[in-house]
């Protein structure tokens, strides 16, 4: 009798995951329709174990390529939790501080960058200006060409003063690791990041290399889906979000968050402290990560846009569940997605948008 009991729970639980995978792939497939959406792939994983990960509509419009979850998509600003282990590595190896002045690495920056630190460019609280308004997409840069094109730009408000959200500070970073290393960053990531922890197919983007399983990016003009803007090579490999990734990558990512063998703990938890300005107040960002949470659920988040691509990925931590979603157009919410995947395998999450600062 226990034993038919068992087996009877057992049947009922497959029955619901089934039942709860049913609804979640047609929560998918009406949303990439609401979106115009092309492609995606969504990974689910909990306690650092892969539950999930399947890719829907195309990779390849003109081909008609599927996604599939090896399917690589390009990261946009997701990328930038990857810049800030590297530089919480080289502060591990005592080759940089938190509170180092930038000013000691990159040569000859203007007086106004006098005060900022490593982790003023980590928290966005630094003040420089929006780099990417004084640059051509269409020009490849050198780093001594982007650190100078950086410089021209007025800072907006002194360091630590304010929060503003800041690509520049992370080409910065990138720029400084370089410096420190003598490495470009992307290989620092390949050998300290990538490949301790598997992620096989994760790396900088290149425009001449053949890269197996790469998705198109696409855009959405007049409700008609176009190709992607062009943008020059060396635009595509800046630490402020220029990677491929899977959303198999990333399963490995987040498993590799629940152990030491990138960081160790206190160094990953200072990574998701909010900041504190310079007047005490407490702005929901840490080191390339947001700090919030959803329906009471504590969440760690980021998402990204680069070049007809989205990506996002939400670490709901108490809950030891992570949902990745990627898409292949510049005009949809894959965060939207990913908290609604969510609350489909948490128990008490309502499919809601998650709180703001």
């Amino acid at each position: 009798m226990n034993s038919f009991r068992l087996l009877a729970a057992l049947s009922l639980a497959a029955c619901c995951l089934v039942a709860r995978a049913d609804d979640m792939d047609n929560y998918v497939r009406e949303e990439m329709v609401k979106q115009h959406i092309p492609g995606l792939s969504v990974a689910i994983a909990r306690g650092g174990r892969l539950e999930k990960a399947r890719g829907y509509g195309k990779a390849n419009l003109e081909w008609n390529v599927p996604v599939t979850p090896d399917t690589l998509f390009q990261s946009g600003s997701v990328g930038k939790q990857f810049t800030a282990t590297a530089v919480m590595m080289l502060i591990e190896d005592g080759k940089l501080s938190l509170e180092d002045k930038i000013s000691k690495y990159l040569d000859g920056t203007p007086a106004a960058w006098s005060d900022i630190t490593v982790r003023h460019l980590l928290t966005h609280t630094s003040g420089v200006g929006d780099i990417y308004a004084v640059l051509n997409l269409r020009l490849d840069y050198t780093e001594d060409e982007l650190l100078k094109k950086a410089e021209s730009v007025p800072v907006a408000f002194a360091p630590g003063a304010r929060w503003a959200y800041s690509n520049t500070g992370y080409v910065l970073l990138g720029i400084l690791i370089h410096k420190v290393t003598g490495r470009f960053y992307g290989e620092i990531l390949k050998e300290r990041i990538f490949d301790p922890l598997g992620m096989a197919t994760a790396r900088n983007i290149s425009e001449e290399e053949i890269i197996p399983r790469r998705a198109s990016g696409y855009r959405l003009v007049k409700g008609v889906l176009k190709n992607q803007e062009w943008v020059s090579p060396s635009l595509n490999t800046t630490a402020d979000g220029s990677l491929y990734l899977t959303v198999l990558d990333m399963a490995k990512w987040d498993a590799g968050l629940y152990t030491d063998k990138l960081l160790k703990r206190s160094s990953l938890n200072k990574m998701w402290t909010p900041v504190k300005l310079n007047d005490g107040t407490i702005r929901n960002y840490g080191f390339g990560w947001a700090i919030g949470s959803h329906g009471g659920h504590r969440l760690i988040e980021h998402g990204g846009a680069w070049q007809g691509f989205l990506s996002h990925i939400a670490r709901y931590v108490d809950d030891r569940t992570t949902v990745v979603v990627f898409v292949n157009t510049a005009n949809a919410d894959p965060g939207k997605i990913a908290h609604a995947v969510a609350a489909m395998c948490i128990p008490g999450l309502a499919a809601t948008v998650p709180e703001k600062e």
